[in-house]
């Protein structure tokens, strides 16, 4: 991917000239965000730091989409859905469960783990791989869903 700042930045004007507000509030809450932790870090983040933090604000999205579904808040989890959508553009593609199956079975194979007790040395070998491209809440539950 490009330089997600100069990313944002580009999306951000575009999203001024068509006057989509929505995409322009939610481009600019993830370029406060960066900057955010820019300031309080005192250095300028790499690329994978700054994807890790609109990680982090895709997860927060998700968790208050699903918070507001089970409230029946409907108009502000449509609000949240498409919040979700335009952060998820500024992503690499995500794996999808079939690809984590894949990567799982292999580091099954290479780790040798037999049982759930040893999911931590599964984990340790897996999640670099899949860093950045899987939320690890659906990489931990096909683990669960192989070591059974």
């Amino acid at each position: 991917m490009t330089d997600l700042k100069a990313a944002l930045t580009a999306a951000l004007k575009e999203a001024m000239t068509a006057k989509d507000n929505v995409r322009r509030d939610a481009i600019r809450f993830l370029q406060s965000a960066i900057k955010q932790v820019e300031i309080d870090t005192r250095k300028e983040l790499s690329q994978e730091d700054m994807l890790g933090i609109v990680q982090k604000e895709l997860k927060k999205r998700k968790e208050s989409l699903d918070e507001l579904t089970k409230v029946g808040r409907t108009e502000e989890a449509t609000a949240a859905q498409n919040e979700i959508t335009i952060i998820e553009a500024f992503l690499p593609r995500q794996l999808s469960r079939e690809e984590i199956a894949v990567l799982v079975n292999e580091a099954i194979a290479q780790t040798g783990v037999t049982s759930a007790k040893e999911m931590g040395k599964l984990m340790g070998a897996l999640m670099p791989k899949v860093k950045g491209l899987a939320d690890g809440k659906l990489v931990n539950d096909v683990v669960r869903e192989l070591l059974k």
